[in-house]
């Protein structure tokens, strides 16, 4: 009985191999960029679970594809999706080329882990602004580190004097020193450099930033509690032959890069210059003072990666920065009577001339075992004059980073000894003892261990300890955890605990107490800063219809202990001291990235926040950290004409200010101060550039295209009728808050001659 039905069944199968086999293709192709075959690339029938992945080669195969009418997808991180219909069966081989994406998905960062991976694998969020993103909407020969990390959701520039305009980065309405800017990986730039130093990093030797939110100091150190901005410079070896790039603007300030890149047997340098020059006074508030800074800065920068026999890196990098900034009354500026006028107790002025000289780089050591040291030293001369009073400050840096690693299974150890010495002296009551000249040198050892842990495809820990040791306070342990989870291919979730810590140095990050006339009040011995931090990231990558997008949403959570925090509400004085209660600073960022399939593309961001400290059992909010901000950036290319035009807005909204107080006509505070929260405010830029042949090209734009500048003087005491102007009792410059200098519009040429 079961033979007579199995024949029958056994003869169908024979009858229907024909009819299976029939009308099914074998289907072949390459996917290139740059016209080399691109492995990796994931090809898809979408209709259909078939497809492949691209070999060493960039080719693919998928077999046995039914005849008939499909969407064919090619998609790679960091690259823009392709989609084309096909028809099968196909007698040619198809051919498919990657264009670069925007969403920096597929960007090789370090440091976040001191180890290269991709932005995609790395167990804590990067954010990377590249070179090219920087130039499509910020003039290149006028950008700086400052003015660059404003496309970061969630960063942006602080003002900390109305006349001579120092600033610095505050992440997550956190202050200025509490972010650690990098060189390579190198801090080289905190305490008085943090000061000025920042303005001198031309984006000539920028190849990109790369940014972490929240502590980071198991890695870093002191000074990493908002964050950490890595600037990483370029690689000799990419560079043009030669480049130039000068620009001018309507307020007749000149910027320009010029730099070299030669080659020295199988070593490849490059050799930068960048100079700024602004000299013109304008006072559209009419509060006496100029609204920009006049300044002549020049900055030289060189870099060498070494051949070696054994390929194990060796690069070095220099860079010497002058700087004569100035600012004040009409009368100290004309004609750079500020020269002879310098110390003036009847013409107010200020005038800071700045030397630092800075070296660094990395050397891999010839040995089986992956050795390396990251080594910078700098140096930080200033001379400075504020109004009648005599500043002078010397700070000089040693840094050395001695960085095991060793890979154990399904481990990425990482383990080092740091050494940081720095010596700072100036001519304040900061290095006095008993009216004697005591120069403040600290030498801070530390070691750190770093487990990155792969638990499974999906599943990514990584775990750190880092303790170093202070002459004035001991031993100061900053331990870190993360963890990543990947569900899908396209959506990555992370979580990070860490804490941070920071030592104090009030006289070299605080500038209010060389400026204006407010006295300044320790009140007691100040301890190290501490803080706990939480967060929370989910990226997704998306596609909708022909394009793909990136969405980004963070929660950050920061608890403080000890929180140092200016005190302005005393008039005439900014008071110090060890806070009893805390500090929060909490909130939520949402990030959006947008591809579509025409050349466009465009990123809003969004930043809600919260930033408080309580202190006997009163609450209220820190100054200069907006509750809300938003950027929204987009560029549009026109491949035909080789044009791009880039548009950005930011818009900052309500923030807490000091309370000052205007004077009346008899030189007496009014009884009411000015508006303790400021407006929200938005700036818009525009910038249009083109290529040109022969390596030749063309920009120009238009940066706060409505004229928009803050309602309100940044100065304050400038009309007291009892003194000259510029040195009452309440002269005071702690009112910046949103910028000053109205509309601008530059045009710039460049021009680069390409290697062969």
């Amino acid at each position: 009985m079961e033979k007579r039905n199995l024949i029958p069944v056994g003869v169908k199968i024979l009858l229907m191999l024909p009819l299976w086999t029939y009308g099914q293709t074998q289907l072949t192709g390459t996917v290139k960029f740059d016209d080399e075959g691109f492995p990796g690339a994931t090809v898809q029938l979408l209709e259909h679970e078939y497809g492949a992945v691209t070999d060493a080669n960039g080719d693919f195969t998928i077999d046995q594809v039914p005849n008939g009418t499909y969407t064919l997808e090619v998609r790679s991180v960091g690259f823009k999706m392709i989609r084309e219909k096909i028809t099968v069966p196909t007698t040619s081989k198809m051919i498919f080329k990657l264009e670069e994406s925007t969403l920096t998905m597929d960007e090789v960062v370090v440091t976040g882990t001191m180890q290269p991976t991709f932005v995609s694998q790395s167990p804590v969020k990067v954010e990377v602004i590249t070179a090219k993103h920087l130039n499509t909407y910020i003039p290149a020969a006028a950008t700086s580190v400052v003015e660059g990390i404003s496309l970061v959701n969630g960063v942006q520039e602080v003002v900390a004097c109305g006349v001579c305009f120092t600033n610095s980065i505050s992440i997550n309405g956190l202050p200025g020193p509490y972010t650690a800017i990098l060189m390579d990986g190198s801090p080289i730039y905190g305490n008085l450099a943090s000061v000025y130093g920042l303005n001198g990093i031309p984006s000539m030797i920028i190849d990109r930033f790369e940014v972490i939110k929240g502590p980071s100091s198991t890695l870093y150190g002191s000074e990493a509690v908002a964050g950490v901005i890595n600037i990483i410079t370029k690689d000799p070896s990419t560079q043009p032959v030669f480049s130039a790039d000068v620009m001018g603007t309507s307020h007749f300030e000149s910027f320009g890069n010029f730099s070299l890149a030669p080659r020295v047997g199988k070593s490849s340098g490059f050799i930068g210059l960048n100079y700024a020059y602004i000299n013109d006074f304008d006072d559209e508030n009419r509060d006496g003072f100029g609204d920009n800074i006049n300044l002549d800065r020049i900055s030289l920068f060189t870099k060498w990666d070494i051949s070696r026999p054994s390929n194990k890196k060796f690069s070095i990098s220099g860079k010497y920065y002058y700087e004569d900034r100035r600012n004040g009354v009409e009368e100290f500026l004309a004609d750079r009577n500020y020269q002879r006028l310098r110390g003036n107790d009847q013409i107010y002025g200020e005038s800071i001339y700045t030397h630092r000289f800075e070296l660094f780089g990395t050397y891999e050591f010839d040995l089986s075992e992956n050795i390396r040291i990251d080594y910078s030293l700098s140096t930080h001369e200033q001379d400075s004059y504020y109004g009648a009073d005599f500043y002078k400050a010397s700070q000089k840096i040693a840094f050395t980073n001695f960085i095991f690693e060793k890979e154990i299974k399904n481990h990425q150890l990482t383990t080092g000894i740091t050494s940081r010495y720095q010596s700072y002296d100036d001519n304040t009551i900061a290095t006095q003892i008993n009216g004697e000249n005591a120069p403040d040198n600290q030498y801070t050892p530390g070691v750190f261990i770093q487990d990155e842990w792969k638990l499974s495809e999906r599943f990514t820990a990584l775990s750190g300890l880092r303790v170093d040791h202070y002459e004035d306070h001991g031993v100061i342990p900053a331990p870190r955890f993360n963890l990543k989870y990947k569900p899908t291919q396209w959506t990555t979730l992370r979580s990070n605990f860490g804490t941070g810590f920071r030592i104090v140095n009030l006289f070299t990050e605080d500038h209010a107490f060389v400026t204006g006339q407010r006295e300044v009040i320790i009140e007691e011995e100040l301890r190290p800063e501490e803080s706990y931090n939480f967060s929370f990231n989910l990226n997704h990558i998306y596609t909708l219809g022909q394009s793909q997008g990136m969405l980004d949403v963070d929660l950050f959570y920061t608890y403080f202990t000890n929180k140092i925090t200016p005190d302005y509400e005393s008039e005439g004085q900014i008071r110090y001291s060890n806070t009893d209660g805390y500090a929060v600073s909490k909130g939520i960022g949402f990030n959006l990235q947008q591809e579509l399939a025409s050349p466009l593309a465009f990123n809003i961001g969004f930043n809600l926040q919260d930033v408080t400290e309580k202190e006997n059992g009163e609450k209220r909010s820190i100054e200069f950290a907006p509750k809300w901000t938003g950027i929204f950036t987009a560029n549009y290319t026109h491949k035909p004409w080789e044009m791009t035009i880039g548009y950005t807005a930011r818009v900052t909204g309500p923030m807490a200010l000091p309370e000052v107080f205007d004077l009346d006509e008899n030189g007496e505070p009014l009884s009411t101060p000015r508006p303790t929260e400021s407006a929200p405010f938005a700036i818009h830029n525009l910038q249009i550039s083109k290529t040109l042949n022969k390596g030749w090209s063309i920009y120009g734009g238009v940066q706060n295209i409505f004229d928009y500048v803050q309602p309100w003087s940044p100065l304050t005491g400038t009309n007291d009728p009892n003194t000259n102007i510029g040195f009452s009792d309440n002269f005071d410059t702690a009112y910046a808050y949103s910028p000053i200098h109205g509309r601008e519009v530059y045009l710039g040429i460049s021009w680069s001659l390409a290697r062969n």
